[in-house]
């Protein structure tokens, strides 16, 4: 089986946010999988995909303040600032992290850890929605 759908994921603040249930209740065709990969592709250069621990909100608080510092707005070396001062550092975050997951299917599930989340690394002040394309192939 193959399926591919586009999702839109709700307009959310900068920072990271668990999106797997909002992104599995977008696909009704995961639970025909008896076993599978999920793709998930994020269609923005300003904001990223990611898995990590799903339970303490501290771990999304220490990656906004880590990326943040590492890459800074309003920097002097920043020359594509146009778009404003939250614009430049967000194409840079996107790209140390990506647009993309594989993920596997086992019996109608994202197969994931315990303790593991989809996060949406939304790198601009208000990025508005943002639309991914999930492909699903298995048997």
């Amino acid at each position: 089986m193959w399926h591919q759908r586009e999702i839109t994921l709700r307009p959310r603040p900068r920072g990271f946010h668990l999106v797997t249930r909002e992104i599995v209740e977008q696909l009704p065709e995961l639970g025909e999988l008896r076993t599978g990969l999920a793709h998930l592709h994020l269609l923005h250069t300003s904001a990223s995909l990611t898995l990590n621990e799903n339970a303490s909100p501290d771990v999304r608080e220490d990656f906004a303040a880590w990326f943040d510092r590492a890459v800074p707005e309003d920097a002097p070396y920043w020359t594509h600032t146009i778009e404003g001062p939250d614009d430049m550092p967000a194409h840079v975050k996107a790209s140390l992290l990506g647009p993309s997951l594989m993920l596997p299917v086992s019996r109608g599930r994202l197969a994931l850890g315990t303790w593991q989340g989809i996060y949406l690394c939304e790198h601009r002040d208000r990025g508005g929605p943002r639309s991914l394309i999930a492909t699903l192939t298995g048997e």
